[in-house]
C-alpha cells in the first residue's frame, strides 16, 4: 500500500500541473468517429487497443463498447508514460495513439493488450468468435472492465464459453497472491470505482447495482501454463478514474491514483507473461 499512496503522491503532481492549464489536454471528446486501427497505425511504441463489438442489450449507465471512450485510452497513455518507461505511440500532433480493432481484424494481432468496456452487452458474430479465440491461443490479452451485476457477468461469461471451450478454460478467482497485485505497485484488493455520474447522484456510493455489486471480482480465464488470457474486473470501473480524472478534485483523491495502480499493474503482467 506504501506504493500506492506514493503514485497517488505523484498523480496527484502532475493532475495540479494539467488544473494550470486549464485542462486543454484532457477535455472531453463525445462521441468522435472511432480511430480504426489500420497497419500504418503501429511504430514499434505502445498503442492503448479497444475492442469494438456490437450491443444486443443494455446496461444502465453503459455505452457499449464506447463506454469511457476516448478519454479513458488517452488519459492511461499519458500517464503510462509518466509513471514508467514505457515508450507510447503519438500521432503527429504528440497526441495519444490509441485505437480501435475489430476482433474479426488482422490488426488485432498487432495489440498484445486489448480492453472491452460494458462488455455484459456484446455479442460476437461467427467471425469475430474465430477471431477472438485464435487471438487469444495465439498469446493475446484481453481485460474487461466496467460490467456490473450478476446478469452482466452471466452474459459475457456466456460468450467467453463460445469463444473458448468452458471445458477446457474455466472462469477461475484470482486471490491477493497473483502476481498482478505486485508487478510494480502493491495492494490488497481491486478498488471498487464507480462512475463519476453513479458517484453524484448517490452521493458517495460505490455499487452501482446495490446489493447486486456490492464486492469486487477478479475473474480470469488462464491457460494450461497459468498465463491469464482473460481477465475481468467485475463490480467496478477502472476506467472512470482515468477518464474523468480531471472533472472533480474530490473523485481524482478517491479513485485516480489507485486506478492508475491498477491499469498499470495489469498491463505490466499482460506484456511480460
Amino acid at each position: 500500500m506504501r506504493r500506492v499512496i506514493i503514485a497517488g503522491f505523484v498523480a496527484l503532481t502532475f493532475a495540479a500541473g494539467v488544473a494550470a492549464q486549464d485542462y486543454f489536454q484532457f477535455q472531453r471528446r463525445f462521441r468522435q468517429a472511432p480511430k480504426f486501427a489500420t497497419d500504418e497505425s503501429f511504430d514499434g511504441s505502445f498503442n492503448f487497443c479497444r475492442l469494438h463489438y456490437t450491443s444486443v442489450r443494455s446496461e444502465y449507465g453503459g455505452q457499449g463498447w464506447w463506454t469511457d471512450y476516448p478519454d479513458a485510452d488517452y488519459n492511461f497513455m499519458i500517464r503510462l508514460a509518466e509513471l514508467t518507461k514505457t515508450r507510447v505511440s503519438q500521432n503527429l500532433d504528440g497526441t495519444p495513439n490509441h485505437l480501435v480493432v475489430a476482433a474479426d481484424s488482422a490488426e488485432l494481432f498487432r495489440c498484445p493488450f486489448v480492453t472491452i468496456e460494458d462488455a455484459g452487452t456484446a455479442r460476437f458474430t461467427a467471425s469475430e468468435l474465430t477471431g477472438l479465440r485464435e487471438y487469444l491461443l495465439k498469446g493475446g490479452f484481453l481485460w474487461s472492465d466496467d460490467f456490473w451485476g450478476t446478469e452482466a457477468l452471466a452474459n459475457f461469461e456466456a460468450e467467453l464459453a463460445r469463444v473458448l471451450p468452458e471445458k477446457d478454460y474455466k472462469v477461475v478467482d484470482l486471490k491477493p497472491d497473483h502476481p498482478i497485485f505486485r508487478m510494480m505497485f502493491e495492494f490488497d484488493a481491486i478498488p471498487q470505482i464507480p462512475s463519476i455520474n453513479h458517484w453524484r447522484r448517490s452521493g458517495g456510493e460505490t455499487s452501482e447495482r446495490g446489493f447486486d455489486s456490492e464486492h469486487v471480482n477478479l475473474r480470469a480465464i488462464v491457460d494450461g501454463h497459468g498465463r491469464v488470457m482473460v481477465l475481468m474486473t467485475h463490480n467496478t470501473d477502472i476506467a472512470d478514474a482515468w477518464e474523468r480524472e480531471a472533472e472533480d478534485p474530490r473523485f481524482f483523491y478517491l479513485f485516480s491514483p489507485n486506478g492508475y495502480a491498477v491499469g498499470i499493474n495489469i498491463l505490466l503482467y499482460a506484456m511480460s507473461h
